[in-house]
């Protein structure tokens, strides 16, 4: 099996995302059953707290034959100094795949230029491809295409916002991203959107007004205005006044918008509690396809 990770959503080719989206919807459906992962052990390293990513995955390992191992970051000795890739070398005598959350995403780049088998990247500070997957099943499901949609972004630029703009460059379809200005999301991430959206027609768009951003929206999606990690920066938050997702600011966006969030959210502060509530249906469909559209990745990286 030729060794395949998914550290970025542009680790897949677009006809790939698109065959796994339709997968999941499969799955999710129950017209499949995948065990792929029997018989096989897969280490969940998570240096980061989570509720939906480590439920998704280890339900998902489980119902697809395979053995979950939920590896508490603090407990292993890298939490002592250990090299990563001597980690990695002594993790593939034992495991056929690992599942990662932490800070760092060149820990993961490391982790998997050491680790001979499958590597996904779970969350890092720079990008979260797992939950765009998911955000992508959700997207097709309601509109039933990806291609030609426009997915507003309001608030911070941070690791979400990054991996929207990377797959919208890459699958084509617009991305808008209104952050405060200082906020903006990575500069590498804009770089490779860009690059990407020169084959595939896509627009991305960066600004500091959320009105523009949203107009004619078929997508408005928002995130903590404080991500883990740094929740000792209070006083970021002071810099998004006039940023949270209501129902005045969908209104500038297309009629058909839907709302979207990744979770977990803080009511009242980057959206309203009355928006979540009127949108709850389709977050809480997000957070389920996490799930399936993990399986249909695993499915993927594991044949």
């Amino acid at each position: 099996m030729l060794k395949r990770d998914f550290l970025n959503i542009s680790n897949l080719k677009k006809d790939e995302i698109l065959q796994i989206i339709d997968y999941a919807v499969k799955l999710k459906k129950g017209e499949i059953e995948d065990l792929s992962l029997k018989g096989k052990s897969i280490g969940l390293i998570f240096m980061k707290p989570s509720t939906r990513t480590r439920l998704s995955f280890e339900v998902g390992i489980y119902q697809m034959g395979g053995q979950p191992i939920y590896i508490q970051g603090s407990s292993t000795q890298m939490s002592r100094g250990e090299d990563i890739k001597d980690t990695a070398r002594v993790m593939a005598r034992y495991l056929d795949g690992i599942v990662i959350r932490t800070y760092s995403h060149r820990e993961v780049e490391e982790l998997a230029q050491y680790f001979n088998k499958p590597v996904i990247n779970a969350l890092t500070d720079y990008l979260h491809p797992c939950q765009i997957l998911a955000d992508l099943q959700t997207i097709y499901e309601k509109f039933g295409k990806i291609e030609g949609i426009k997915v507003a972004f309001v608030g911070d630029g941070n690791n979400v916002a990054n991996t929207w703009l990377i797959a919208g460059g890459l699958i084509g379809f617009d991305v808008s991203v209104a952050t405060p200005e200082g906020c903006e999301p990575s500069g590498k991430a804009v770089y490779e959107a860009a690059d990407l959206s020169k084959k595939t027609g896509s627009k991305i768009e960066i600004t500091n007004n959320p009105i523009e951003a949203v107009k004619d929206a078929d997508v408005v999606y928002t995130d903590v205005w404080v991500s883990m990690g740094q929740e000792g920066e209070k006083e970021k938050k002071e810099l998004f006044k006039g940023f949270t997702v209501n129902k005045e600011l969908i209104s500038h966006a297309s009629s058909n918008v839907i709302v979207m969030h990744c979770l977990p959210a803080h009511k009242g502060e980057e959206i309203s509690e009355d928006l979540f509530e009127d949108y709850a249906d389709i977050i809480f469909d997000e957070a389920e396809n996490r799930l399936h559209a993990q399986k249909a990745l695993m499915s993927l990286l594991f044949k």
